[in-house]
């Protein structure tokens, strides 16, 4: 029987070919499906093609039936609903690498057009001005240019500036500094980078560490006569922030591809002023990037179906029939672990240690590997990562990962000990599973616990002192955070305690800063795991 491709959206041709020409696949495109009817038809499909105008929701995806893979063309998985998929053993795939190049010139083109008011000259012209005198625009030539985040996109803008003569200097909380040298970009603080730049431009996913990284109080720091160039993710820049920083003339101006709320609500302030220059979402927009995209998601779909292996997938680590019912809930171990602690520490991450123990022993580790790095990126890097592509992620930002298989008598019988170390601190975790095999986090450094790493939780280092955890209770009472469960170890009588609290809803800022507030909580952080 052959496999059954559903294309929606409007795949390059190159792609389609590509899965046409497979003997074994009988291949369907059908641009603009409804939802209703995609949910209807959506069963009869082994895998289905997306971009971004097919929305896979929760209720679309569990009425999938035999749906194997999901195939995005292009980085974004917004529009997949990705545990729903995980859940129903769908193979979530997308192509993280093909609208680099499209996505740093489309950077630079907004960074040449406000610069000379290119789209405001324009549109005078076409008014039937000739007012030169009116569009002064400034040189690149000699000024500096501050790049935050140095992936694949950001090194190749600070290559492009290079070429206009420019000083790059550069931040990314999650690169290590002896890496900026190597892409020829200077290390700087945010702050530090935001009062000297005369250009501010973002290459950063969007994730719970940088949502709103740029608010009131970073337009304070910038020069009056900065540009800001966002290209990357909405929401990354609070637009109430830059829409007031626009009113008040605190920097020069803007130029936005990516929006909080896309399409914008266009009444929103921020269209009102001539100098920020607004396109919609082009960054891949290219023939070239959408080709490369095609091209890739057909192939990595094609040998998926066939079985010849699976690549960037988001949501799966490959790992083999045999050794997948014993494997599969330490994947899930690991790749927990991992988020628990990416989200705990602080600081550019030098070094993951894992060491493995009692049954894992007995199998190819590299899965476990995997998705444990993957979790510890996850809230770093957000979308671009996956069980695929983690280690060279990880490579590519200077982590050293190393495996070590133990035959040493542990203090669990099967247990994974993570010692992830950065610039600033280090973080031991272990590890196992409970007898139902569910995941369960026994030891943080030297504490002894028994946490559920699921959900929403909070992490609290308190001293030893009767009535803290009553306080903790009522402190979220008050904020109508319920408790879903609480597990509680110290380094000894009276010494440094940990509470873990799982709570059902996202703890408000407020309350943790009231919480820290309190006498003996030493640190409270929101993991969202």
């Amino acid at each position: 029987m052959k496999k059954r491709i559903l294309i929606t959206d409007n795949l390059q041709k190159e792609g389609v070919e590509i899965l046409k020409a497979v003997p074994e696949f009988e291949v369907d495109v059908k641009n603009e499906v409804k939802p209703d009817e995609l949910k209807v038809i959506l069963k009869n499909y082994d895998a289905i093609v997306i971009r971004s105008a097919t929305k896979l929701k929760a209720d679309i995806i569990e009425a999938a039936g035999n749906l194997k893979f999901i195939g995005r063309a292009g980085v974004g998985l917004d529009n997949v609903d990705l545990p729903a998929a995980t859940k129903k053993g769908i193979v979530a795939i997308n192509t993280p690498a093909g609208n680099t190049t499209s996505t740093a010139e489309q950077t630079w083109g907004l960074i040449m057009a406000i610069s000379r008011s290119i789209p405001q000259a324009c549109a005078s012209m076409k008014a039937g001005l000739w007012d030169r005198n009116k569009f002064k625009g400034v040189e690149l030539y000699g000024k500096t240019i501050g790049i935050i985040g140095l992936g694949r996109i950001g090194s190749t803008v600070a290559k492009f500036a290079k070429t206009f003569g420019m000083t790059v200097i550069g931040f990314d909380p999650f690169l290590p500094v002896e890496l900026f040298e190597q892409r020829g970009v200077t290390y700087a603080t945010l702050e530090d980078l935001l009062k000297r730049s005369d250009y501010v431009t973002i290459h950063i996913p969007k994730s719970d560490e940088t949502s709103d990284l740029i608010g009131d109080k970073e337009f304070g720091y910038m020069k009056k006569t900065v540009f800001v160039i966002n290209c990357a993710r909405g929401g990354i820049i609070n637009e109430a922030a830059l829409g007031r920083a626009l009113e008040q003339k605190k920097i020069a101006g803007c130029a936005l591809d990516v929006f909080e709320q896309e399409p914008p609500d266009f009444s929103s302030a921020l269209f009102k002023f001539d100098n920020c220059i607004t396109t919609p979402h082009l960054g891949a927009s290219t023939n070239e990037a959408q080709i490369n995209v095609a091209i890739e998601i057909a192939e990595t779909i094609k040998n998926a179906l066939l079985g010849k292996g699976i690549m960037n997938a988001a949501n799966f680590p490959a790992v083999d029939a045999e050794s997948q019912k014993v494997l599969n809930p330490y994947i899930n171990l690991a790749f927990r672990m991992g988020k628990f602690a990416g989200q705990l520490v602080s600081g550019a991450i030098k070094e993951i240690e894992i060491v493995y123990s009692g049954v894992m022993t007995g199998y190819k580790v590299a899965p476990l590997t995997l998705s444990l790095v993957n979790g510890v990126l996850t809230p770093i890097l957000g979308e671009t990562v996956n069980f695929v592509n983690a280690l060279d992620m990880a490579k590519e930002r200077g982590v050293a990962v190393k495996e070590v298989i133990s035959k040493a008598e542990e203090e669990f019988v099967n247990c994974m000990t993570m010692n992830l170390v950065t610039d600033k601190e280090s973080l031991k975790i272990c590890g196992t599973l409970s007898a139902n095999l569910q995941p369960r986090i026994v030891k943080v450094n030297s504490v002894y616990v028994e946490a559920v790493p699921e959900g929403g939780m909070l992490f609290i280092n308190n001293n030893d002192r009767p009535g803290v955890v009553g306080i903790v209770g009522t402190v979220l009472a008050e904020e109508g955070v319920n408790i879903a469960g609480i597990t509680f170890g110290r380094e000894s009588r009276g010494g440094l305690a940990i509470s873990l609290v799982n709570v059902d809803s996202e703890v408000p800022e407020a309350t943790i800063q009231k919480l820290k507030n309190t006498k003996d909580i030493l640190f409270v952080k929101y993991l969202n795991v």
